[in-house]
């Protein structure tokens, strides 16, 4: 399989549950033992806003490889016919190409990359 001819869309419909997973975890291992605080405090690393907001900082912080920033356009570029009514289609796309990213890089198989990018989110 090429990665790289998955359609972005389905690379970020898989990198969703790959970030969350990583973000249920941090925040259980965090102490947090109520699903409703588990709910609450995910919010701030899954919604649309913050992916969107997180993906901009690893971006300037020049964290991404070449290839990376690659999928990462292209899923950015990606025609959807939808977004939620909570944003904006520009924080949605960039949401949505942040997901890309770890649907990609989990494809490849390269989990030691996607745990390098979430110490760098989840660092405090």
């Amino acid at each position: 399989m090429n990665v790289l001819e998955v359609n972005s869309l389905v690379l970020a419909y898989l990198g969703d549950t790959v970030y969350e997973n990583y973000v249920r975890l941090y925040l259980i291992k965090k102490g947090y033992n109520h699903v409703k605080t588990l709910q609450e405090e995910s919010l701030s690393y899954v919604s649309a806003k913050s992916q969107a907001t997180i993906l901009k900082k690893l971006k300037d912080e020049g964290v991404f490889t070449e290839s990376e920033l690659e999928v990462i356009k292209r899923a950015r570029n990606a025609k959807c016919n939808s977004h939620p009514k909570s944003c904006d289609i520009i924080t949605y796309k960039e949401a949505t190409s942040f997901e890309a990213l770890f649907g990609y890089l989990k494809l490849q198989e390269n989990t030691e990359r996607i745990e390098e990018i979430i110490s760098k989110i989840f660092t405090d």
